[in-house]
């Protein structure tokens, strides 16, 4: 059974900086890629971006491109998502999950995380 568990997240104000990760226990098939998405307040969930563990490729939503970069650790079976120059639009929860790579890009999933809350303040 695959547990993801978030951290990282918490108050920070805009222009600023933080860094998620998703722990994945359970997870040993190469063939999960992994991913974050987020929901704000009245909002649906939406996609953030992606990484393919077996070749590292990522994918990213336009509004997060260039400023959310993912990376991961497979030896710790664990992703990042480095969240720069932050705008209050980007307060939400943020989720961690895991599925096929294009799957996820389509806003499905295999496992989900508890989701770690993210707030910016203007």
């Amino acid at each position: 059974q695959v547990q993801l568990v978030e951290s990282g997240g918490g108050l920070v104000q805009s222009g600023g900086s933080l860094r998620l990760s998703c722990a994945a226990s359970g997870l040993t098939a190469r063939r999960y890629s992994m991913a974050w998405f987020r929901q704000a307040p009245g909002k649906e969930r939406e996609f953030v971006g992606t990484i393919s563990r077996s070749t590292g490729s990522t994918y990213y939503a336009d509004s997060v491109k260039g400023r959310f970069p993912i990376s991961g650790d497979n030896a710790k079976n664990t992703v990042y998502l480095q969240m720069n120059s932050l705008k209050p639009e980007d307060t939400a929860v943020y989720y961690c999950a895991a599925g096929s790579y294009w799957t996820l890009t389509r806003g499905a999933a295999d496992s989900w995380g508890q989701g770690t809350q993210v707030t910016v303040s203007s």
